[in-house]
């Protein structure tokens, strides 16, 4: 079984969430898909069991001894990734979107394109299970490719461990990584927070999920900060069709146990939110049927 936590937008609390979930029961694969900001690992400190590198693409490098300094590349360069200083041409590796143009149009092939192996992929246990996380390096691409390679070594570890269930974090948005995360997964659950603009990117990505993935549940977290709105988004999931799986109110010991490295159900088992969760969390993995 797998299952994805994703949001319309950032900041929400999806990954508080997620490793709340990841420890409330039983032993499980989890996958941080945000590939662009994996910060799953800094709670749950996994072992490094294997790592592997990720092509994303390619970068331009120049060779010094025959590049002629004609400023050819730089004129035509629509990345801005070209400059000449100190009477050198120089490429910059952030900016530099790959597309081989300057290769090609260098008078004297002084411009190679080398591959972009800096992004990686770790998988290795943890605490709970076994864990997999993507890192995609600063400038790169093609982060839903990356996502795709996560999920396949998810559900390899799965395979081999016996483990029934994946458990992925998802990035924000709407974007090419999110649908990777989502496609034909069983289980999408959106957090959301009580806000106009949470749940104007809860519209977004409820109309992109559900074209994607299995069965959409919404979380509103931090409801009580603003309840009138919280009663809003639960009658527009009503309308929907989609499933309000809780509403979880905003609670401090959740900071805490991040700043300790653990979940708020590791950390804090006795709380409401902890109970909470873990409610939410088992009607997830039994469909709603206990």
């Amino acid at each position: 079984m797998e299952v994805a936590v994703i949001s319309g937008k950032g900041g929400t609390g999806k990954s508080s969430v997620t490793a709340a979930f990841a420890t409330a029961g039983d032993r499980l694969v989890v996958a941080d898909c945000d590939v662009d900001a994996a910060n799953l690992y800094l709670i749950f400190n996994p072992e490094h069991g294997t790592g592997q590198s990720y092509i994303g693409g390619h970068k331009a490098v120049v060779d010094h001894a025959l590049c002629t300094v004609c400023g050819i590349c730089e004129s035509y360069c629509r990345f801005d990734a070209i400059t000449e200083q100190e009477g050198k041409i120089m490429i910059s590796e952030t900016s530099c979107d790959g597309c081989l143009f300057c290769s090609r149009i260098c008078p004297m092939n002084a411009i190679k394109m080398v591959r972009s192996d800096k992004s990686r992929m770790y998988s290795g246990s943890f605490r709970n299970g076994m864990m997999v996380y993507g890192r995609l390096a600063p400038g790169e691409e093609n982060s839903g490719k990356l996502v795709s390679m996560v999920r396949d070594e998810a559900k390899k570890a799965a395979g081999e461990t016996g483990m029934k269930i994946i458990l992925m974090d998802g990035p924000p948005g709407i974007g090419c990584p999110v649908i990777s995360t989502v496609t034909g997964v069983d289980r999408i659950v959106i957090v959301t927070e009580p806000t106009m603009s949470g749940l104007e990117d809860l519209k977004r990505v409820f109309e992109v999920t559900r074209k994607f993935g299995g069965e959409v549940g919404v979380i509103i977290n931090k409801y009580d900060l603003n309840e009138a709105m919280a009663d809003r988004i639960e009658g527009w999931c009503a309308a929907l069709g989609s499933a309000l799986l809780g509403r979880l109110p905003y609670d401090r010991r959740v900071t805490e146990a991040m700043i300790a490295g653990k979940s708020v159900t590791e950390m804090f088992p006795d709380a409401e939110i902890s109970k909470l969760l873990k409610d939410i969390w088992n009607k997830l993995i039994t469909n709603g049927k206990e």
